[in-house]
């Protein structure tokens, strides 16, 4: 595994370890089974089960696109929502990475 990848599955551990309510391992599953999402999507989706407002969707998605690196972002035109999807060579880091969380005691 090259670098990159490897600091990437650092961080995406890291990241989930420091879930504590089970809101970032949900958002990273709905990221797995949607694979490409809007912000609205996102926020109808993790409201099923979170109550949390747009714009803390919003700031979680564009945490996960800037600093972890696992999403791409998309813009048709200025009067669109920005489309991020996951970038399919990380598939097997992040379905790894939530294996290993999962399997922590907790």
């Amino acid at each position: 595994m090259d670098s990159l990848k490897v600091r990437i599955k650092r961080r995406l551990e890291m990241y989930l370890e420091l879930d504590i309510d089970g809101l970032r391992k949900f958002i990273i599953d709905i990221l797995l089974r949607l694979k490409k999402l809007t912000v609205e999507q996102l926020h109808k989706e993790i409201n099923e089960k979170f109550t949390l407002s747009y714009s803390a969707v919003g700031a979680s998605i564009g945490y996960i696109h800037s600093k972890l690196g696992i999403l791409h972002a998309y813009k048709e035109s200025y009067k669109t929502p920005i489309v991020y999807s996951l970038k399919e060579e990380y598939l097997d880091i992040i379905k790894s990475a939530l294996i290993k969380t999962a399997s922590k005691p907790a």
